[in-house]
């Protein structure tokens, strides 16, 4: 049974926490592939505008650039709107039939899980491992959510702090894969 791992996210922009979570739910989840979908506005940040969808699908490309088992899935910045877990699962679910599907969770996210829109449609079509933050405890998954505490490197950066230190004039060298750096350098993003 093939085993595909869903990373939803605004990724705005893509950083070194993101990869190395993605690496680390390949070894640890015995994944096949993982998908990286970007949101075309999340329903948690409704008030904020993220950077163009093809924009930040292009630098997850980028990002990604010779990591074969990873792709990126613009299908939620092609319905636009808001972007809802549910119908990204389903058409998962209607793609990959046999396949046993893991969309990846941060910490920060999982106490609200029963709030998601079809939280038990949610459960049935994903188990939902949690990516812990640095320094956080592990918050248990609230039934009927099932998954596991991804272990891999916590890694205490955020693509909002990157923003802010890009509008600010600082580097941003070592929090992003160079080939983003220079993109967001050279399209003059989060200015």
């Amino acid at each position: 049974m093939q085993r595909i791992g869903i990373f939803g996210g605004s990724f705005d922009p893509v950083h070194l926490g993101h990869l190395l979570v993605a690496q680390a739910a390949f070894e640890e989840l015995g994944l096949e592939r993982l998908f990286f979908v970007p949101a075309a506005q999340s329903p948690f940040k409704q008030d904020s505008v993220p950077a163009p969808g093809p924009v930040r699908a292009q630098l997850l490309r980028l990002a990604l650039a010779g990591r074969t088992w990873c792709e990126v899935d613009e299908q939620e910045i092609r319905r636009t709107g808001v972007s809802y877990t549910v119908d990204t699962l389903r058409d998962y679910a209607s793609r990959f039939p046999d396949a046993t599907m893991f969309y990846l969770v941060g910490a920060d996210n999982v106490a609200a899980l029963p709030q998601w829109r079809e939280a038990g449609e949610l459960a049935r079509l994903a188990e939902f491992p949690v990516i812990p933050r640095p320094g956080d405890a592990t918050v248990p998954l609230p039934a009927p959510f099932r998954g596991q505490t991804l272990r891999g490197w916590p890694f205490g950066v955020s693509s909002s702090e990157i923003r802010a230190r890009v509008k600010a004039g600082k580097t941003i060298t070592h929090l992003v894969p160079a080939a983003v750096a220079e993109a967001v350098r050279n399209n003059q993003l989060y200015l």
